[in-house]
Parts: C-alpha cells; structure tokens; sequence
C-alpha cells in the first residue's frame, strides 16, 4: 500500500469514486427544491390525490430497484416518450450518461430526502405561521421568513440523507444507464464490475472502505449540522 491515497486507490478506483460524488452531489442538488416543496405539500395542504402522491414519492423505496431503473429506461431512454422529446428539442441524452446515473440516484434517493423535510415541517407548531399571515405577510413570505428557518435542520438532513443514498445506489442505475467505465461507473457499479474478474477483490474491497467512510461522514455531518444549526435558530 502507498503512502498516500492516490497511491492506494488506482486510476479506474479514483474515477469510480469522482464519478460517484460527482452523481450524488447533481442528484441532491437537482431534487432539493423539489423535495422542499413536495415535503410542504404533503405536510400542510389538503388536495385531491394527496395520498396518490404521497405513494408515488415512495414507490422507489417499495419497488425493486431494478424495476425503477427499467421504468426510467422506458421512459427517459432515446426511444422513450421523455426521453425522445429531451434529444429532439434540447439535444439531452440522459440513458448510458452520467446524467442519467444522476437521475436515477435522485429518484432513489428522493422519499428519503422528502421524510427528513416533511418530519421537520409537521414539527412546527402551525399557529406560528398563521400568526404571521394574520399580519399581512403572504404565504410564500411567511415560508421564507418563519417556517425555512425552522426546518433548516430538516433540510440538511434530507440533503445528506439523500446524498449518501445516491452514492450508494447500484440497481435502478445500473439498469438505466449500464456500467461504463470513466462514463457511468460509480463506486458501486465498480465494486460489482470487480467482483466478477480474478483478482478484483483487493479493488473491489478498497472501494467498500471508501463506500463506508463515506456514508458514515454524511451520517456524522448531517447529525453535526442539525444540532448546530438547531441550537442557532432556538438562541434566535
């Protein structure tokens, strides 16, 4: 072993785990404003469909993963409905891409995300931003001054929460988007890729490490972040 981690790690390993958080960060970042209004939704509004919603945000998390990357293919794929409109008009290409990859993890990652958020927003007491609508204050002004500041713990642990999901996901984007090196392999898909040829084990085995540091980090900086940023809004 090296006595450092390019030296550890080689070049198909490193690209694997660049490619991963590169995934995972567009992933969460992409979602988090729909996840944000979603999470309000189910939480505070009443509407027609609202339980149809509620189950379509989690079907990821019932349907076998393999089932999601293949709707995804179907849908999103050069010859899908989605995905034909995509390469036609704006020259999109999200099957066999990473943006692709990107897509899929969101979509794993995303009832995860919605929980987290929608958990924080039910805690807060409702009278509080009924208070601030009888002062005159619009709706959307009210979320931004009263109800975002008290779930921002929510939020950065529906963030991280998702972030960690998408780095670990293997079955829907594997499906959508294949295993290609340098394009579409990310730590999972090549911990699997290595499995399957002689010698791969020690590659495979150093990437498992890797997986695990990283998801115990998230675990530990969206606990950290949480507490910190609760304690701020409670001293506010």
């Amino acid at each position: 072993m090296g006595g450092n981690w390019t030296e550890w790690l080689g070049p198909a390993e490193w690209q694997a785990v660049r490619l991963s958080l590169r995934v995972a960060f567009w992933a969460t970042l992409a979602s988090l404003p729909l996840g944000i209004i979603v999470a309000y939704a189910l939480a505070r509004w009443d509407f027609w469909g609202k339980q149809l919603l509620n189950g379509i945000v989690h079907l990821p998390l019932i349907l076998p993963p393999v089932v999601t990357g293949y709707l995804l293919l179907i849908t999103f794929g050069r010859r899908g409905p989605v995905g034909e409109f995509l390469d036609q008009w704006f020259g999109i290409i999200l099957s066999f891409r990473w943006t692709g990859a990107a897509v899929a993890a969101a979509i794993m990652a995303f009832p995860l995300m919605v929980r987290a958020i929608r958990l924080s927003i039910e805690a807060v007491d409702p009278k509080l931003e009924a208070a601030a609508s009888t002062l005159g204050a619009a709706r959307i002004w009210v979320f931004a001054t009263v109800t975002l500041p008290l779930i921002l713990p929510g939020i950065i642990t529906g963030a991280i929460l998702a972030f960690a999901k998408a780095i670990g996901e293997f079955g829907a984007t594997i499906t959508f988007v294949s295993n290609i090196p340098g394009q579409t392999q990310t730590i999972p898909s090549a911990i699997y890729a290595f499995l399957q040829v002689p010698g791969g084990q020690d590659q495979a085995t150093r990437l498992v490490i890797i997986a695990v540091l990283i998801a115990m980090a998230a675990l530990v900086l969206s606990e950290y972040l949480a507490r910190r940023v609760a304690k701020r809004v409670a001293g506010s």
